[in-house]
């Protein structure tokens, strides 16, 4: 983030990495544990050294003359041909002095040293236990030079050869329980990976024809379109296991581990036949080569040649199918994409309104829903959005009922969470004084005023001056249904409709505020497009200038320069400035024509801030305001509880296309 810090060169380290020890000061404990044994192992041999050799006699005359006598017999014997071995001490001027004699006691001797001396009597040690007494100190010395110098070497040295073993994690058949059940909205792909699966469960039936099934399929779409979920679906329901890895994951910072971690990726699926190698956003390794700024990355380039080696080494009748995974194609280099490696382009496209409502089913199983929840409603209400978003959906609207220690998820919760997740949350908190407050309602109703009364413009949805994520007040307009193409006519209306709340507030204050920055960007943006991608200009013609709305890309556009004149430069910049006059005009002669209604809209904005788009509409066709009737059994609304209902899509329609627009977003204030 923009926000950290470097991190500066001498500063002191977290506690617990001070706390941590060091391999050397493991090894200055070892060797100070080593010492003090063997210090105490060499006093106790020199102490046993040291010990007086007596006979029996002398130790008989001490204990008659009272001498304080005390010690053991070692291993008392059972007959008097045996030698046992008498330790012990005697008390001389209250100083303990050892001695120690062996000899063959007979019974008489026994009995007077156990029963009159008081000596004990205890089990001679045999010759192995004495050697390993004499050896315990030594292993644990060694046992634990093992396990904290020897184990970190060998650690070490697994890590410094671990660098080129691959990253890939295999999902088991018995962990992957997803299968096409779990996977909705995307049907047409669903079918397309269909013989996979196939010819994954019976090989033969395509080898007895001589076909080959591809070696390798890309799948293709915007963030969030469930093409990870497709492949771990292609693995389960095929029962074959299912390698995943990140394109990221193949590239380190030493030179030709990304290659070895190729190899050793595709030496392990051959073990695991049949099976799936799932690799998520190629495109961190399959760039084009040999493009750039300052030149080309040796190490990303060396890992891609290793992919392509291995791609065309092995064959379809291992078993092994790739499948990957990008939301950027156009960077790819030509050699993935060409027959024999990637042999297949799957576009996994944003779902359209059935595939959004049954991706809301799949989820809703996970939540509670009301009887009254209608799911097919909230897909007419979001165009545009991916499952991913879907399912954020249905979370937020989860912690809205739970917020307000609801027992199921209703419609209100669900619209609510449908505009937070578009538009952002409201912030009834900020405070605004009655002038701001008084300015966003004009403005807002300007916009709102001129969405009604063009026939081209989205239907409204709902207008409020309660600020909600960065603006201060929105109009927000829904489609009827999935917008698939973009009319000339269309955008027009929606470049007027993005001036009205400018119009509307030089005539309440006779003067203008930084509000319009966003209807002035997106009203600009849209002008352009038109000129330069989609030929809606009559003086300049159905003629591409520039590269749309490509990224730039490793620097090729950058040294390509510019694909037209000057001269046409300044024609566009003019026919631009004409398309959005032309949109101020009519927006502005619309509601100087109507100027009663948008005071109506303003006013009602400032007394109930929420409006939907019934109730605009009412007031510019009958010239009046009708305020709505209080929610019953509803907790405090937040925002109108209203949904534009639309016509059901027929059946024959076609995926959403990309018009280059993205998403109807809000005109906010």
């Amino acid at each position: 983030m923009a926000d950290e810090k470097p991190p500066k060169i001498n500063e002191k380290k977290p506690d617990s990495e001070d706390r941590m020890p060091s391999p050397r000061s493991w090894m200055l404990w070892a060797l100070g544990i080593f010492m003090v044994v063997m210090l105490f192992q060499i006093g106790r041999n020199a102490g046993q050294d040291s010990a007086q050799k007596v006979t029996y006699n002398m130790l008989h005359d001490w204990i008659t003359k009272g001498v304080q006598v005390s010690g053991f017999i070692e291993y008392p014997p059972r007959s008097s041909s045996q030698l046992c071995t008498i330790k012990g001490y005697r008390m001389v001027d209250g100083k303990r002095i050892p001695f120690e004699f062996d000899d063959i006691l007979t019974e008489e001797r026994q009995e007077f040293l156990l029963e009159t001396a008081g000596f004990q009597a205890e089990n001679k040690n045999t010759l192995l236990t004495a050697f390993l007494i004499q050896l315990l100190p030594i292993l644990l010395i060694f046992i634990l030079i093992w396990f904290v110098l020897i184990r970190q070497i060998r650690s070490a040295g697994r890590g410094a050869m671990s660098f080129g073993k691959s990253k890939a994690r295999m999902l088991n058949k018995d962990k992957n329980k997803t299968t096409f059940k779990d996977v909705a909205g995307v049907e047409e792909a669903c079918e397309e990976v269909s013989e996979l699966v196939e010819y994954l469960k019976d090989p033969k039936k395509f080898q007895k024809l001589g076909g080959k099934i591809p070696k390798g399929i890309l799948m293709v779409g915007p963030p969030g379109t469930g093409k990870t979920l497709l492949a771990k679906a292609i693995a389960g329901e095929a029962d074959a296991s299912f390698f995943s890895i990140s394109g990221s994951d193949f590239v380190e910072m030493f030179v030709g581990v990304g290659a070895s971690r190729v190899r050793d990726m595709f030496e392990q699926a051959r073990k695991s036949t049949p099976c799936l190698v799932f690799i998520d956003e190629i495109d961190a390794v399959g760039r084009s080569r040999g493009h750039g700024l300052g030149g080309g990355n040796d190490e990303r380039e060396q890992t891609l040649n290793a992919l392509l080696v291995e791609m065309d080494g092995f064959d379809t009748q291992d078993g092994i199918i790739i499948i990957a995974a990008t939301n950027r194609p156009d960077v790819l280099d030509p050699a993935l994409l060409r027959p024999g490696r990637f042999d297949r382009q799957l576009t996994v496209n944003l779902p359209d309104i059935r595939g959004r409502e049954e991706i809301l089913k799949v989820h809703a199983k996970k939540v509670k829903l009301s009887k009254a929840a209608d799911l097919s409603v909230i897909a007419r209400g979001t165009p545009g959005f991916s499952g991913a978003e879907l399912a954020n959906l249905l979370n937020e609207a989860a912690l809205l009922a739970a917020r307000g220690n609801k027992k199921s998820i209703g419609m209100a919760e669900l619209e609510e969470a449908r505009d937070k997740v578009r538009w952002g949350r409201e912030r009834r908190s900020l405070a605004m004084t009655d002038e701001d407050k008084k300015i966003t309602a004009w403005h807002e109703a300007g916009h709102a005023i001129i969405n009604v009364l063009l026939d081209k413009c989205h239907p409204l949805h709902k207008v409020t001056i309660i600020p909600r994520g960065q603006a201060l007040g929105a109009t927000m307009s829904l489609p009827k249904e999935d917008v698939l193409n973009r009319q000339s006519q269309e955008m027009r209306d929606t470049i007027a409709m993005t001036m009205g709340g400018r119009i509307a507030e030089e005539i309440v204050t006779g003067d203008i505020s930084t509000g319009a920055a966003g209807d002035i960007q997106q009203a600009t943006n849209m002008a352009r497009a038109m000129v330069t991608q989609w030929g809606m200009s009559e003086k300049l013609g159905m003629v591409l200038y520039g590269e749309g709305d490509e990224y730039v890309f490793l620097g090729k556009e950058l040294a390509q320069g510019k694909t037209y004149s000057e001269q046409t430069a300044q024609e566009i910049d003019t026919e631009v400035r004409r398309l959005v006059d032309e949109g101020y005009q009519r927006a502005k002669k619309l509601i100087e024509d109507h100027k009663k209604e948008l005071e109506l809209i303003a006013n009602a904005l400032l007394e109930y801030e929420t409006l939907d788009g019934q109730q605009v509409e009412d007031i510019v066709r009958t010239g009046k305001f009708n305020p709505p009737e209080p929610p019953k059994d509803v907790d405090p609304p937040k925002g109108a509880d209203a949904s534009t209902p639309t016509p059901d899509v027929p059946k024959g329609d076609k995926p959403k296309l990309d018009d280059g627009l993205g998403d109807p977003a809000p005109a906010t204030a």
